[in-house]
């Protein structure tokens, strides 16, 4: 499995490394800090899980995800977020992607990634 982890707090992509690689080391993470990293990681791969914060700079996670689900059309992809604004859970169900509000815990990204 690989697995693309999106955020720009270098605290909760540690967090976010440490939880999946613990339950799955044998699955391949990939980290990116913005929406536009995202991208240009995902072109050399092919990603199972993709997980988004929403508010981050240079492209949000809702620009990436616009992109990333097309070249994705089977891979679990989630928004990963604070930003819990109804309009920010509309688009999520708009893309076909899940919607996890932060707090970040182990055991809600353990019970979404398996």
């Amino acid at each position: 499995m690989k697995c693309l982890i999106t955020d720009d707090s270098k605290m909760s992509l540690m967090m976010l490394n440490k939880i999946i690689g613990t339950a799955h080391p044998d699955w391949e993470i990939f980290k990116a800090q913005d929406g536009q990293q995202a991208i240009d990681i995902a072109k050399d791969q092919e990603l199972d899980l993709i997980l988004l914060d929403f508010n981050m700079p240079n492209m949000n996670g809702g620009e990436a995800a616009k992109i990333l689900r097309p070249q994705f059309p089977d891979a679990k992809i989630a928004f990963l977020t604070a930003n819990v604004q109804e309009a920010i859970q509309n688009l999520a169900v708009e893309l076909k992607i899940d919607f996890i509000p932060k707090p970040i815990t182990e055991a809600k990204i353990l019970k979404y990634v398996g």
